[in-house]
């Protein structure tokens, strides 16, 4: 059977990546439309190597006779329209920050929880988490199931385009200007970014964390165990694509780092590259384009009982976001539709 998909923010980073997988991945949608605001109405975009679909207007679409949604339009628009096609009779994997926290939405990083799909007939949505915990929490699973994670400390190193075309436009221009000796005012971020790292990714918070920050501790504790504390530091670094973490964590039990690494071996969407040698661990430039959650320098922390340290890096625009809206749609056609 052949499912009529929409992909909504067609034209956005995140929606040419869902439409570029769901073309690699052979999803069985007999059909596909592309939509995004009227501004970009009537513009042409790419699907898979050869195909090409017209964008429509999201406002204007009727969304009955569509059976899934891949949604990734901005929170404000995602509060408006995804309700709307789950009405229709769609459901909707929304990749927006809107849905997350609802008690009636599943959160779902499929390799981690997959079993939540079923949660999406109160509402008809399902939630993509944030770019940042989708690759942590694959790489914890299998730690937790193992020794039990008591804490996690972790601090990002995330690429310019979470902030969307405007974000890697910004530290491309940037670069330029400094090799010209020229200034460019800072407008998508705070701060520089060229040649610069900025502590600061969303919204401050009343208790001094951002807001990405926040999302990374109730993501984390949703999708993996509510017993789970977290503390994270969410840094904007001068790369394009590609997020990296370094990420602490204090177990419940004894768990070497032989162990550790056979652990996260055997986990689906991991793949384990740690050499002590120059050049035994993976970057974020060598991870664009992929779709795994790629593991390094695991170590023992001897500073804590039963600490352990590892170096997680992936493709934010595919795994972080695209791919795994993709996934969810794969196993909720598999089992729960």
């Amino acid at each position: 059977m052949g499912y009529r998909v929409a992909v909504v923010g067609a034209t956005g980073n995140v929606g040419r990546e869902m439409l570029q997988i769901l073309a690699e991945r052979n999803f069985p949608a007999d059909d596909v439309v592309a939509l995004a605001s009227a501004r970009s109405a009537g513009k042409q975009t790419s699907f898979g190597e050869n195909g090409v679909l017209k964008v429509q207007d999201l406002a204007k679409f009727d969304f009955k006779g569509i059976d899934i949604v891949l949604s990734s339009p901005g929170a404000k628009v995602s509060a408006e329209h995804s309700p709307r096609a789950a009405k229709a009779g769609a459901v909707v994997i929304d990749n927006t920050s809107y849905w997350r926290m609802d008690p009636d939405v599943p959160l779902v990083v499929p390799e981690v929880n997959a079993h939540a799909i079923a949660g999406y007939k109160g509402r008809g949505i399902i939630a993509n988490p944030n770019c940042s915990t989708i690759q942590m929490v694959v790489a914890l699973k299998p730690i937790h199931e193992a020794a039990g994670i008591k804490r996690v400390v972790v601090s990002t190193y995330q690429s310019t385009s979470g902030a969307g075309k405007e974000g890697m436009d910004e530290l491309l221009n940037q670069t330029k200007s400094f090799f010209v000796n020229q200034t460019l005012e800072a407008k998508k971020f705070t701060k520089g970014i060229a040649f610069n790292v900025i502590p600061h990714i969303d919204v401050f918070m009343d208790d001094g964390s951002t807001k990405e920050e926040w999302k990374m501790v109730v993501e984390t504790k949703k999708i993996l165990d509510p017993k789970i504390k977290v503390h994270a530091t969410c840094v904007r670094v001068p790369v394009f694509i590609g997020h990296a973490e370094a990420v602490n964590l204090e177990l419940e039990r004894p768990l070497d780092e032989h162990e550790a690494r056979r652990v996260l071996a055997a986990q689906p969407g991991v793949l384990v590259v740690d050499r002590r040698e120059n050049g035994g661990y993976v970057t974020p430039q060598e991870v664009t384009g992929q779709d795994g959650v790629f593991v390094s320098r695991v170590r023992t922390d001897p500073t804590v009982d039963n600490g352990l340290s590892l170096w997680i890096v992936s493709d934010n625009l595919r795994k972080g976001a695209a791919l795994n809206a993709v996934q969810i749609a794969e196993e909720l056609i598999r089992g729960y539709i």
